[in-house]
């Protein structure tokens, strides 16, 4: 605890780590000498610093004052072995959530951050999946992307327990979408970190679903009728998933990520990606449970002419809180970002959402668009929608947008007037206002899933 010393001045109105994640207990987890290493120095950093709090700015409108990370303990270090077998997945729901994206060329599961599954159509030569640990090249690769992690990020690597690789090699195509489930499930109070490192080599192309979800509570389970998942209470968890991608030069790379957890469950998710010379990054992200789910997403051009189009849809139910923190950074010329976050709130539910453009000086001739459209679907749902500049060069083009509001009343009446219930009404025109974002998802195999996804969280039959 001395080492705080040099802090207090800046901890006495912020609350101090608590006992529960120390360098002790992540000292129990198991690996190779450089992952124990990595996790006593992040232990030891995170220990050493302050929680955040709202007076952040990072964190401005969030809930993480409310956070105790005392009602929880780190989960994973009951080992798990994999198994090579490409059949059912640990859980039948599982199965049936996987076998709904149809054909694909990998598949990885862990079950609370131990990996439990693992199978390939493609050759090793050709594709690289399962445990990062069992490569050794993984202890310069990982972390590569997230290269100054604070906070929730420090947290992941001081407990993360089987962080998972894809790599695709240089030069090669892959036509099916490789499929990464992390599942959530077990007691309540556990705290989980996923983490997964995707690597698109030079001139390859490939897609990557990954889906973080609660066995009991997520996708594929009974929808409630009430708003409330399941016979009982929803279990509270903490979820930390931390997701690095880096595409290189004039490769390609479809991501599309869903979080479904349950009603009562943290998560604290933070996806980073460095896009190469000519490179093209796809990202669609959707965000359907927990009880305060934030993702922040940091996008670095890093090559003349690279890519990234970022996109993602979310509907809050209830007293949720969904968060969303973006950066598209542009540190070489040429480069073009185009994002556009979608999402409606309900009941008592609230969304955030906070972006920054940053153009780098000599990053000439950059292309950047950021979107934030939200409808507020009732008195106590609210939504807040702050879009920023950083602009460091001349010959740029930016822009930047937001729109918070209600149903639009003329085509409510337009509706109404045909003879159309206003409850379906409100329904019918939600899913058409997600109805565009949702043929944007760039992996087909997913369009079905995230807009029946969609769909029932607004109540109608399809998006």
């Amino acid at each position: 605890m001395g080492s705080r010393l040099a802090n207090r001045a800046s901890l006495r109105e912020r609350p101090a780590v608590l006992s529960t994640f120390t360098p002790d207990s992540a000292a129990a987890f198991s690996g190779p000498a450089w992952l124990r290493q990595r996790r006593s120095a992040a232990a030891e950093a995170f220990s050493s610093s302050p929680l955040p709090t709202e007076k952040d700015e990072v964190w401005r409108y969030s809930r993480i004052d409310q956070l105790d990370l005392d009602r929880f303990r780190p989960s994973g270090t009951m080992p798990v072995q994999p198994s090579s077998d490409p059949g059912p997945s640990p859980s039948d729901r599982i199965h049936s959530l996987v076998s709904s994206l149809g054909v694909r060329a990998g598949l990885v599961v862990t079950i609370n951050g131990v990996l439990a599954t693992v199978a390939s159509s493609v050759g090793d030569e050709l594709l690289t999946l399962g445990r990062a640990t069992e490569h050794a090249h993984m202890e310069h690769l990982l972390g590569s992307v997230v290269s100054e992690p604070r906070d929730f990020q420090l947290l992941n690597d001081a407990f993360v327990v089987d962080p998972v690789l894809v790599d695709v090699q240089p030069g090669v195509v892959i036509d099916e979408p490789i499929v990464i489930v992390h599942m959530i499930t077990g007691a309540g109070g556990d705290a989980v970190f996923p983490r997964t490192m995707i690597r698109a080599g030079a001139s390859s192309a490939a897609g990557v679903i990954e889906i973080v979800v609660d066995v009991d509570t997520g996708l594929l389970a009974d929808p409630p009728s009430d708003g409330v998942r399941g016979p009982n209470r929803p279990l509270e968890h903490l979820v930390v998933p931390v997701t690095e991608l880096q595409i290189a030069d004039d490769a390609t790379l479809d991501f599309v990520s869903v979080q479904s957890l349950g009603a009562e469950t943290w998560q604290v998710a933070h996806q980073a990606s460095t896009i190469g010379a000519n490179a093209t990054l796809r990202s669609f992200a959707v965000a359907l449970g927990g009880s305060y789910a934030r993702l922040r997403t940091d996008s670095a051009l890093a090559g003349a002419g690279g890519t990234s189009m970022l996109r993602a849809a979310y509907i809050g139910r209830d007293e949720q809180m969904l968060d969303f923190r973006t950066l598209q950074d542009h540190l070489a010329p040429r480069t073009t970002s185009d994002l556009l976050f979608m999402g409606a709130v309900a009941d008592r539910s609230h969304s955030v959402y906070s972006g920054l453009i940053r153009v780098r000086r000599g990053a000439v001739r950059s292309d950047a668009m950021q979107t934030n459209h939200n409808l507020v679907l009732d008195e106590g749902a609210h939504a807040d929608s702050v879009p920023n500049l950083d602009i460091e060069e001349n010959d740029v083009k930016c822009s930047h947008a937001s729109t918070v509001g209600p149903v639009d009343e003329d085509q409510r009446y337009y509706l109404e007037s045909r003879g159309v219930e206003p409850q379906r009404a409100e329904q019918l025109i939600v899913s058409g206002f997600f109805q565009s974002i949702a043929e944007q998802v760039p992996l087909a195999g997913t369009r079905s899933l995230i807009g029946n996804a969609l769909a029932q969280r607004v109540g109608v039959g399809h998006v």
